[in-house]
């Protein structure tokens, strides 16, 4: 298996079938192997049952996850890269916000670094489809991740992301980390690409987060990863 496309999902059961068609379009003329992961994370709606339904009608492999309890986004994502099979994951959120015709190019600047290279592609959101009062928020918060932890990208809130799975796997675990696999992967030594993204309306359901409870995680994992900066050696081996 070439690459592995891994979504946390939590009661987005309208968006599941339209994403899984974007994603089988984007990468239908792509010479590889793939597979998609939907992680449901406790969700109270018929998410798990479409994925289901899908599954069987699709000829894509399409594989079902479930959390017994919502444990957020984070470990449902550590959930879906554990159990894929792919080489590279693709993250993207199932709102259907993400586009899936980005991942191409994100696909693009992966192939152009070394193959044995630790790295994370990530999407830039330049133009949210988001209210005024969010987007302001995002930028203060980016500003200020950006001024302590020093990671030089603009947008760890885009869920669309490209990395290797064994990079993930050698990055420490934590609740929210998914907010800082930039600065995680550049404090493991690996290359951090920004590439800019389109965004969309939600078209169905509604938005899992709340700016107060993001403020209040946020605060606290920073200093847990500037914790880690600061503790990590650069090790040259010379034979």
């Amino acid at each position: 298996m070439d690459l592995s496309v891994v979504i946390p999902a939590k009661n987005e059961q309208d968006n599941i079938a339209p994403l899984v068609s974007e994603i089988e379009l984007a990468l239908s003329t792509l010479p590889l192997k793939y597979e998609i992961i939907y992680v449901d994370d406790g969700s109270t709606d018929a998410t798990a049952q479409v994925i289901k339904e899908l599954a069987v009608l699709k000829n894509t492999p399409l594989k079902l996850i479930r959390h017994k309890y919502s444990c957020g986004q984070s470990t449902a994502i550590y959930t879906g890269v554990n159990k894929a099979q792919g080489k590279l994951i693709v993250t993207l959120d199932a709102d259907g916000q993400n586009n899936p015709a980005d991942i191409p190019a994100m696909l693009n600047a992966a192939s152009l670094l070394p193959a044995t290279s630790d790295f994370c592609i990530a999407g830039y959101r330049k133009q949210r489809k988001d209210t005024t009062w969010k987007r302001f928020q995002s930028r203060i918060a980016n500003r200020v991740r950006s001024a302590i932890l020093h990671d030089n990208t603009p947008d760890t809130g885009c869920g669309l992301k490209v990395f290797p799975r064994a990079t993930f796997l050698k990055l420490p675990y934590f609740d929210h980390m998914h907010r800082f696999l930039p600065a995680l992967v550049r404090r493991a030594g690996g290359n951090v690409v920004i590439t800019e993204v389109s965004h969309r309306d939600r078209q169905f359901g509604t938005s899992k987060y709340t700016m107060l409870g993001r403020v209040g995680v946020g605060i606290v994992d920073m200093a847990g990863v500037l914790w880690l900066q600061r503790r990590s050696k650069s090790v040259e081996i010379l034979n």
